[in-house]
């Protein structure tokens, strides 16, 4: 995990500071933590984790309608609360004391289960040999893994502004890698241009 910080962070966009530019002040710097454009040192600015497959999302959630009531409720599974609580207890053990704050990118790496009879199925068809291979669509496997991530990881989905799903080739155990990394927006050199600084 990577957990090194420097200040301006510019997620992606990080640049190697300019000598000519004007160093801020304290109060651009407290301006910028308060307002989740630069992270407080020693915060990560990206997490990766290796994951267990994903529960699906028709067992993740379940719907029931209470005695009394007309309208259906939805909850998480107790199969989902597991997840959860996997997803948390292996990212504690990956360093991971709090969540990115703010705008991230989430980079999901999806690998099915390599079947015993992967080999015969790559000779017969080298390329395309995993088509068939049981898989969770990625847009299911992404609702669960945002909701397993939120408040380990990330501080909620709507701070989610990018994401990238890729369902890998099986090379083994069916696991997910997860990346997620700050978005932070570009501090002025001269503080916040729009008003005064609060």
């Amino acid at each position: 995990m990577n957990t090194e910080t420097t200040l301006p962070v510019s997620g992606w966009d990080a640049r190697p500071p300019d000598p000519d530019e004007t160093p801020l002040s304290r109060a651009e710097i407290v301006h910028g933590i308060t307002h989740g454009l630069i992270q407080k040192p020693g915060r990560s600015t990206m997490i990766e984790l290796t994951l267990p497959w994903p529960v699906s999302a028709n067992r993740y959630w379940r719907s029931f309608v209470p005695r009394g009531h007309q309208r259906a409720i939805v909850t998480l599974s107790e199969e989902a609360k597991a997840y959860k609580q996997e997803v948390g207890k292996l990212a504690r053990q990956a360093g991971v004391r709090a969540p990115i704050k703010g705008r991230v990118e989430i980079g999901i790496q999806l690998y099915p289960k390599r079947p015993l009879d992967w080999a015969k199925r790559a000779s017969k068809a080298p390329y395309t040999w995993d088509d068939d291979v049981m898989c969770l669509d990625l847009d299911n496997a992404n609702k669960v893994l945002l909701d397993a991530l939120k408040g380990v990881a990330i501080e909620d989905d709507k701070w989610v502004r990018r994401i990238v799903a890729e369902r890998m080739e099986p090379d083994g155990e069916a696991r997910v890698v997860v990346r997620v990394e700050q978005i932070a927006l570009p501090v002025p050199a001269q503080g916040d241009l729009l008003g005064p600084m609060q």
